[in-house]
């Protein structure tokens, strides 16, 4: 499918012109926002429905309480569920139309949305929401940390599988079902977009991210800079030319045995102490418009390594760092 059309040309994407976005307060006010999650609980993208375990499993957990008494200011704002539906197609449309209609609402109440999945279909409504929240403002730049490209269509797909599909529908490529949720597409322009930690996927999707010129940080080009410098580089591009940026963060980036709990491993992944400290502090950027972190399957947990991943995560992302 061809992208429609485009968002509003851009205004400057300066720190002061984010924080006027989301009303009157300052880039600095907002660098303090309050943190609400949004559980995405659902399996309906994935082959293995484990995922839709997730934010039930984290809601139940010691997350929240922990991260508390850290000083974070986070609370769980809702979960959403997938109602009957006579299809993957159908449920996960409706599913992710309500994600994007919450995001944008928490967004409205001045607080930063983190979405915790469920698969990773959940980045449709995520970043739906999102962007047409800044649609009058300027486009937003995203952060796909992941060991799989997730740009798969209709016509490329080997497994027929939603969640190997999110990305190329933000960038507006695929179902119109997807694609159209929130009524423009595309989502996400190629040039604000970057990814990082791939080490998984098939030629089809690959073809369509190259077509594009979509920069990606495959797994041999960070272990030879290092995750620090390539984080450095992706900030860069997911700030330059808008109005703020994102970070989707499917549990699959690591590696296995740090996080087994996820809905497709893949060997030779990220180590989360590199990444908790090159993004320490993320939560207090600005420009951080949302976090998303997908695909934890706690039925595939080893001694709750993938739910302790996740907490030093966002322990060191709420952190404050001193410049």
């Amino acid at each position: 499918m061809v992208p429609g059309r485009q968002p509003p040309p851009h205004r400057s994407s300066t720190g002061n012109h984010y924080g006027e976005c989301l009303g009157k307060a300052s880039a600095a006010a907002m660098s303090m926002r309050p943190i609400e999650i949004i559980g995405f609980a659902s399996g309906l993208g994935a082959r293995n429905p484990g995922c839709a375990a997730g934010p039930d499993s984290m809601a139940q957990s010691s997350l929240v309480p922990s991260l508390q008494q850290q000083a974070c200011d986070i609370a769980w704002r809702t979960t959403l569920r997938p109602a009957a539906a006579t299809s993957p197609l159908a449920g996960i449309q409706a599913l992710c139309t309500s994600l994007a209609q919450e995001v944008g609402a928490t967004i409205n109440d001045g607080k930063l949305p983190l979405v915790i999945g469920g698969d990773h279909s959940c980045a449709i409504g995520t970043w739906s929401g999102a962007a047409q929240r800044f649609r009058e403002q300027g486009p937003l730049g995203l952060i796909w940390i992941d060991a799989h490209m997730d740009s798969h269509t209709p016509e490329t797909t080997p497994s027929g599988s939603i969640h190997g599909m999110p990305l190329a529908a933000l960038l507006g490529y695929g179902a119109p079902e997807l694609v159209n949720i929130g009524s423009f597409s595309p989502k996400i322009l190629p040039a604000h977009l970057c990814l990082i930690g791939i080490r998984s996927f098939e030629s089809g999707e690959a073809d369509l991210l190259r077509r594009l010129g979509v920069r990606i940080f495959f797994m041999d080009e960070i272990k030879q800079r290092g995750i620090a410098a390539v984080m450095a580089e992706a900030l860069a591009i997911a700030q330059h030319g808008t109005v703020g940026f994102g970070i989707s963060i499917d549990l699959d980036a690591f590696n296995p045995k740090e996080s087994p709990g996820v809905g497709t491993p893949v060997r030779h992944g990220l180590h989360h102490l590199a990444l908790d400290k090159a993004l320490a502090g993320i939560m207090h950027h600005p420009r951080l418009v949302a976090l998303e972190l997908a695909e934890y399957n706690p039925r595939r947990d080893r001694n709750q390594l993938s739910l302790k991943l996740t907490a030093n995560l966002l322990s060191a992302f709420c952190r404050r760092v001193k410049n």
